[in-house]
């Protein structure tokens, strides 16, 4: 959806905030379109911001690592998968989050109620080569790299701290994740104190978009973000449901983006529009290359896999 998201980003922005940065697609689509000059990444988890900054300042060092662990779990890879699973909950380090992120089913993370990632290995696969790792980090790197500022604070922290030159994209926890009941995330994010910052930001003139809500065929996913936000609201066509096709239906997912006013104005979306957008099925992670408006690609960044 990144090439979508790029398309409501006003001119002349100065830097993109990711609150929730998560694998920070949006600013690495950003970042290969050339539309903001600055980022500044925040996500609560700080094992994931840890890894953020050794991929931007040191790719060399943490692709050499990960070849390392890559190389070891030869023959014994749900063994060493375990071990090294217990070993990044009592350090906590880049490298070994990195290649559980590599190996684990779906790529995507789990904790358990102590805080521990407890996702299970995809045992199909290895992860990732360790040469093709070595590339897209580096290529991370080299777009981020000297105009990105980490960190690891309550979302809040950050908005308060965004200007009107500034667009900021917000893609926070699924709704109904207060307190730390999803194993998805670290904390989750209370709906009423979202909607108050969201407010508080439309004030001071800061321009945002979110990706929050959706539904799947009349089946509908968390409450809409509330009327008096005066926020513009588009569906994006996500796709097939992967769930439903198990179950045999095929039932198409829509995502809700919701733009500020002042945003919303500035690149004509009109606000009462409820219609399906269609998201263009591409990826800036898989064969190193990303779309530009005109349809042609360039040479850019791969993924590690999702980090959300």
């Amino acid at each position: 959806m990144a090439p979508l998201i790029l398309q409501y980003f006003p001119p002349g922005a100065a830097r993109l905030v990711e609150p929730f940065a998560g694998s920070a697609a949006v600013s690495l689509a950003s970042a290969c379109a050339r539309r903001t000059a600055a980022f500044a990444l925040n996500d609560l988890n700080s094992a994931l911001m840890e890894l953020w900054e050794r991929i931007i300042n040191a790719p060399a060092e943490i692709s050499t690592q990960y070849e390392s662990l890559w190389k070891r779990q030869a023959e014994r890879e749900r063994e060493f998968y375990d071990e090294v699973r217990t070993e990044f909950n009592r350090t906590g380090q880049p490298d070994l989050f990195l290649y559980l992120l590599a190996r684990c089913v779906k790529a995507s993370i789990r904790y358990n109620s102590n805080g521990e990632f407890n996702q299970s290995p995809d045992n199909r696969r290895k992860g990732m080569r360790p040469g093709t790792m070595r590339v897209q980090l580096e290529r991370t790197s080299r777009l981020l790299r000297g105009r990105t500022r980490l960190s690891s604070v309550d979302y809040r922290e950050v908005l308060a701290e965004t200007t009107s030159s500034d667009i900021v994209y917000m893609d926070p926890p699924y709704q109904g994740v207060c307190g730390n009941r999803d194993p998805r995330y670290i904390n989750g994010v209370c709906f009423e104190d979202f909607a108050a910052a969201l407010d508080d930001l439309s004030r001071r003139g800061v321009p945002f978009i979110v990706s929050y809500d959706g539904r799947t065929g009349d089946k509908a996913f968390g409450r809409k973000l509330p009327d008096e936000l005066n926020l513009a609201h588009i569906e994006v066509d996500a796709g097939r449901s992967s769930q439903a096709t198990l179950l045999g239906s095929d039932a198409i997912t829509y995502e809700s983006l919701y733009l500020s006013s002042d945003l919303a104005a500035k690149v004509g979306v009109d606000h009462l529009r409820k219609g399906p957008r269609p998201s263009p099925q591409l990826a800036l992670f898989g064969d190193g290359s990303w779309p530009s408006r005109t349809g042609s690609t360039t040479t850019t960044a791969g993924s590690l896999s999702s980090m959300e």
